[in-house]
């Protein structure tokens, strides 16, 4: 038991049981039962107290103090952000020829397109196309049975050959005729009535005359040949029909060349004229353009569509093409040759009017601009405000602004 225990005992063992404290009466208590008294923490509690409020206290200290030169020009040297923009999002201006286009939709269909029709009544004897089948000029399509038209032809011809016989027996009659009258030894009357006959004969030889090439027409027609080449899309007639005059037997197409039956909007019809070249795209025939040129233009817009038909002519010598494709093309209405042109995601626009944001010296520069509208392939043609080899930011980045810092890596 240490000294300073021993006085704080004394006045406990003094005190009768009722005066003491709690502290005091455990304290009297551990005394009479020989057991050591609890030793005071509060005085060690209190010192690191205070030792933790010193040290708050330097830090604090630390924190406050004023920053010195030194520091503030390590600060300042710290290296500026650099925004990093790749090859994709900025162009280069160079001059490049613009269009204004007008699009147009619509199927192909050949230019030249014949339905073969039976000219004379009959029992077909042959096809010999089939459709996909490739045909030459004048190569026989179809044979109509001549049998009868033979015999129609020969008809005609005897009776042409009987009457040209009596036209000439007429006319020498009509010669001896006129030479009796010459003799004085008949009358006129005769000679009236001679020349009658000759004329009636003759009339009626030129009338059998053209039966006879009637017959021989009929009978040519009965053999169809195509008119010209190209292939068979259709076959409409079998051998051992009877058909008659009108009856369809094969339908022949030319290929060579085809024609985009189109449609453009009524407003821009006032833009279209003949011979302006079109580029069309058509479907199932993907990574190829094909080159046509506008032949006609209705003048009257399609009720209830507020579409105006064009007609383009696309050549096909290949063949590639076929008719019931659909096409979609664009027909070029104005040039602008040496042209500065971005695309129009590259223009701002603030309260000052457009611009573009150019790239000079590693730093964007702002470049007020004058536009002339929208060009084909989504491009804005720029009059003035740049140059043509000046680098320029073509991405939609609404973060950038004159003034920062860009570096250019590659894609």
């Amino acid at each position: 038991m240490t000294a300073n225990d021993q006085k704080t005992q004394q006045p406990a063992q003094d005190k009768p049981d009722w005066a003491m404290s709690r502290a005091e009466a455990e304290r009297a208590r551990r005394a009479r039962e020989g057991l050591a008294q609890r030793r005071r923490r509060w005085p060690w509690v209190l010192l690191a107290l205070v030792v933790a409020a010193g040290g708050g206290y330097s830090y604090y200290s630390a924190k406050m103090a004023p920053v010195g030169p030194d520091e503030i020009l390590e600060h300042a040297q710290k290296p500026e952000a650099v925004m990093q923009l790749s090859t994709a999002e900025i162009a280069v201006l160079q001059p490049q020829t613009l269009q204004r286009t007008v699009r147009v939709i619509g199927t192909l269909a050949p230019i030249r397109q014949a339905q073969l029709s039976s000219q004379v009544n009959g029992r077909v004897e042959a096809v010999s196309a089939q459709p996909g089948d490739r045909v030459t000029e004048g190569e026989v399509l179809a044979q109509i049975d001549v049998e009868t038209l033979t015999l129609e032809l020969k008809q005609a011809r005897s009776n042409a050959d009987a009457t040209q016989a009596r036209l000439n027996l007429a006319e020498v009659q009509l010669e001896r005729t006129q030479q009796l009258i010459d003799r004085g030894f008949t009358t006129t009357s005769s000679l009236d009535e001679a020349r009658s006959t000759v004329t009636q004969l003759r009339a009626q030889v030129s009338a059998l005359e053209d039966q006879v090439a009637g017959a021989e027409l009929r009978l040519r027609n009965a053999t169809v040949r195509a008119p010209y080449a190209g292939a068979i899309s259709k076959r409409s007639a079998e051998p051992g029909q009877y058909v008659g005059i009108g009856t369809p037997l094969v339908t022949v197409v030319d290929l060579t060349s085809v024609e985009m039956n189109a449609s453009a909007a009524v407003g821009a019809g006032s833009q279209l004229t003949r011979g302006q070249a079109v580029s069309v795209h058509v479907d199932g025939i993907p990574g190829r353009t094909f080159e046509g040129v506008v032949t006609r233009i209705n003048p009257v817009a399609e009720e209830g569509t507020r579409t105006i038909p064009v007609y383009v002519q696309i050549e096909n010598a290949d063949g590639i093409l076929l008719g019931g494709m659909f096409g979609v093309g664009q027909i070029v209405v104005e040039d602008a040759p040496q042209s500065l042109a971005v695309p129009a995601t590259a223009l701002r626009e603030d309260a000052a009017g457009h611009h573009l944001l150019q790239i000079e010296d590693g730093r964007l520069v702002r470049r007020q601009v004058e536009t002339d509208g929208d060009w084909a392939g989504g491009l804005v043609r720029i009059l003035s405000g740049v140059e043509p080899g000046q680098t320029v930011v073509t991405a939609p980045l609404p973060s950038l602004a004159s003034g920062d810092a860009v570096e250019i890596v590659e894609e």
